[in-house]
């Protein structure tokens, strides 16, 4: 080996180790952080901190299905007692006795603490008079025979104030002694882990052990009839993560080994197939190293649309192979090397824009093509020349020379009819503009159909919170965001009781705040204060005063008992109520309210305005989620978009300098918005509809497409272009349509819409810059 190629091989083999040793240090991701801004608005960081650390995000829904009730009751048992050992999960709850009572004797012991109704009004004479004869009339109902038992003990029925604040009518089931489906077809359970939904690794874990533990809850003869259904948040993250995985191996392996046919087929040299990947390689671990140096995660998307630049990575070795042989080092640099150049500058500029996005994902997307891009043109321009050393002539032939003369001759005689037919798209999708692009984010989804109905099912069985339109306070510690919440809530209680909506729910039920317990235990009177009261407020009762010694003592003890706190809610389901709306930020507390919409003629109603203007003054913020992610989506777009015409805009301008005629200016520019429109009709005319990554598609074919356009620009003037250059350009465009066509393949809808747009616009583009080269270059 020469000293040049020993001392090139030596500096690339150390670059390699330096950015392996980055990628192996470097954070991989695949969940929805991808697709949120790097600055939210106040509503936006709710919805943010709801997907990575809200306790939604940490709940899995469970359901047992087969086997007959009783089979289904007792692994429901087992589950909850094999989970509920654990250190992954923080609650485990599936509707049995022992749990209930234990929420049950918590509300009991700590009623007055608790109960809205606690006011020294309420232990007044005629307060006691009204309240004891409402828990009297209240064991007539269907409900008597629940609170019978706490009749002497809490006569004023401060229990029934707060089950009603539990929302028991939107209870799961129950069927053998725990919760069940809707039709009785499965038991149900609910599990919040200890992970946070933004800890995938957490989440699978906890998903691995809750199958495990399945398995071995199964008894032997209902094992093969019993089947666990999961879903949740943790779930669609892990099994996005798991698709996004197998996607970018399987997808790389297919377009690496098509690649490498094709290559094999063209050179029928192992070592210039092995040489050629130096600047694909070297590419792809450039765009993992730049992002990993410039963000804290590499985005799973981001490497499976870096995957795809193979196929434009190994153009740069197939014209540098396939011109070379003929023209040799020196001749080649002069002649080919500056177009060359120049389409790398192009790409750089499209790509560029991106990186001053907002929104992490699309800038990764940008920064990744362009440190990728940036560096396999450069591999290939100061590398591979000495590695290779001398290139035999011939890889391409005079043959293929006059099959593509011959091809381009058939193809500029569709010129108008290809203008006319351009024009009539351009007029149709201008007519169908607001067909176009996907309204919402759910476009980028990649939970499947199956997924979200089973995830829909169990939701509706267990009345999981899903909720959409929220109310959010926040305070500098606990104590002020609790009280944020409850006054909050007294003008929430306004809008219910004016039928304006029909409920809310707050955690300041089950965890007020300091204030409001204090006020509540001054509010209770003295146990030989409350004796004298008793006496005339129950004269007209059917209770005797005698008969509530454990009421007194009861007030007493509430009188001088601590303030709860959350340690005291530990193990209960009011726990789980309290942390799924409570959450702990760097600068203070956030606390959420869902809210409940009224029924009105079957629908579901929320005045959005009427709300907002009823905590207008306040502190209180009104979210509407389905909104929220419509406007992040409608944000994202609509920056895509700028940033897109700006890259195109930068090109153009990038061109015009380099070109300086306007002639040659549109002649590259022509095939590049044909190849544009034609893709964009043909998406629509197959029911496609545009989203975000279908935007960066049509940025790839410009930035792709220039190559072609520019060669055969630089070959204006030429009797006509020699044989290897009709080959390489043939060759960089098949692999080009494979490296990113393949991705059309793909189940994740991001990498499907890059395949579907560049796949078939790099072979548009360089049709149509055939198309319409000058004549005499043509022949």
């Amino acid at each position: 080996m020469r000293r040049n190629a020993l001392r090139a091989l030596l500096i690339w083999l150390l670059a390699m180790l330096a950015g392996l040793a980055i990628a192996w240090n470097s954070r991989f991701a695949a969940d929805m952080s991808f697709f949120l801004p790097a600055e939210p608005t106040a509503e936006q960081q709710v919805l943010i901190e709801q997907i990575k650390e809200g306790a939604v995000s940490r709940l899995l829904m469970l359901g047992i299905a087969g086997g007959d009730a009783q089979q289904r009751a007792a692994v429901s048992r087992e589950l909850r007692g094999r989970l509920a050992g654990s250190s992954e999960f923080v609650s485990v709850q599936n509707g049995e006795a022992g749990s209930l009572d234990a929420d049950r004797d918590l509300l009991l012991a700590h009623r007055y603490q608790l109960s809205p109704a606690v006011t020294a009004e309420r232990f007044t004479v005629a307060g006691l008079r009204a309240a004891i004869g409402d828990s009297i009339d209240l064991l007539a109902s269907p409900a008597g025979m629940l609170f019978k038992p706490f009749l002497t003990r809490d006569p004023t029925g401060e229990m029934a104030e707060l089950l009603g604040g539990l929302g028991s009518g939107n209870q799961p089931a129950s069927r053998d002694g725990v919760w069940a489906s809707r039709d009785g077809e499965r038991a149900m359970l609910l599990v919040q882990t200890r992970a946070h939904g933004a800890d995938t690794d957490g989440q699978e874990a906890a998903i691995q052990t809750i199958r495990a533990q399945f398995a071995a809850s199964l008894p032997a003869s209902a094992g093969a009839d019993l089947q666990l259904l999961l879903s949740g948040p943790g779930h669609f993250a892990v099994e996005s993560r798991a698709l996004i995985k197998d996607d970018i191996f399987r997808l790389t392996l297919i377009s690496s080994l098509a690649i490498i046919a094709v290559l094999f087929f063209v050179y029928r040299s192992p070592r210039l197939i092995a040489l050629g990947m130096l600047p694909v390689v070297s590419g792809a671990l450039a765009g993992v190293v730049a992002v990993s140096l410039a963000y804290d995660t590499v985005f799973g998307i981001t490497v499976g649309f870096g995957a795809a630049l193979i196929g434009e990575a190994v153009d740069y070795s197939t014209y540098y192979f396939m011109q070379s042989g003929r023209h040799g080092l020196a001749d080649w640099r002069r002649r080919f090397w500056p177009t060359i150049r120049l389409g790398v500058a192009t790409s750089v500029c499209g790509f560029g824009a991106l990186l001053f996005s907002g929104f992490p994902g699309l800038a990764q997307l940008g920064l990744y093509a362009l440190a990728g891009v940036l560096t396999a043109a450069l591999v290939t321009r100061y590398i591979l020349p000495d590695l290779a050393g001398p290139l035999v002539a011939g890889i391409g032939s005079t043959q293929t020379a006059v099959r593509c003369e011959g091809a381009i001759a058939l193809l500029q005689r569709l010129r108008w009819p290809t203008l006319l037919l351009a024009v009539a798209a351009a007029t149709w999708l201008g007519l169908q503009r607001d067909q176009l692009w996907h309204p919402n984010l759910s476009a980028l989804s990649t939970v499947s159909e199956a997924d979200s109905r089973i995830d829909g099912q169990l939701r509706a069985d267990l009345g999981a919170p899903d909720s959409r339109y929220l109310v959010v306070v926040t305070g500098a510690d606990q104590e002020a965001a609790l009280q944020a919440a409850e006054r909050a809530g007294q003008r929430l209680d306004q809008l219910v009781e004016a039928g304006v909506i029909g409920g809310y729910d707050s955690p300041a039920r089950f965890l007020p705040s300091l204030a409001t317990q204090a006020e509540r235990r001054r509010a209770l009177p003295h146990p030989d204060e409350l004796r004298q009261r008793l006496v005339p407020a129950l004269a007209d009762l059917p209770l005797a005063a005698d008969k509530l010694a454990a009421f007194v003592h009861d007030i007493e003890n509430a009188r001088q008992a601590p303030a709860l706190t959350r340690a005291d809610l530990a193990g209960s389901n009011l726990a789980l109520a309290v942390d799924s709306l409570m959450l702990q930020r760097a600068s203070g507390w956030s606390v959420l309210l869902p809210l409940h919409p009224r029924v009105e003629a079957d629908e579901l109603l929320i005045p959005a305005e009427q709300i907002r203007s009823a905590l207008a003054g306040s502190d209180a913020l009104f979210i509407d989620m389905k909104d929220e992610f419509d406007t992040l989506y409608s944000d994202y777009l609509g920056e895509a978009i700028t940033l897109s015409l700006a890259g195109v805009a930068a090109i153009i301008v990038l061109l015009a300098f380099n070109l300086r005629s306007p002639r040659r200016l549109g002649g590259v520019l022509l095939p590049l918005l044909l190849a544009v429109i034609f893709v964009v009709a043909g998406l629509h005319l197959l029911g496609e509809r545009l989203h975000l990554l279908h935007l960066v598609g049509l940025l790839l074919i410009v930035a792709v497409g220039s190559n072609y356009a520019l060669i055969f620009d630089s070959a204006s003037g030429q009797a006509t272009l020699d044989p290897e250059t009709f080959s390489s350009m043939g060759v960089a465009n098949l692999t080009t349509a494979i490296g990113f066509g393949t991705l059309a393949l793909s189940s994740v809808p991001v990498l499907n819409a890059i395949g579907t747009t560049v796949g078939p616009g790099a072979i548009l583009a360089l049709l149509l810059a055939a198309m319409f080269v000058p004549r005499e270059t043509a022949r």
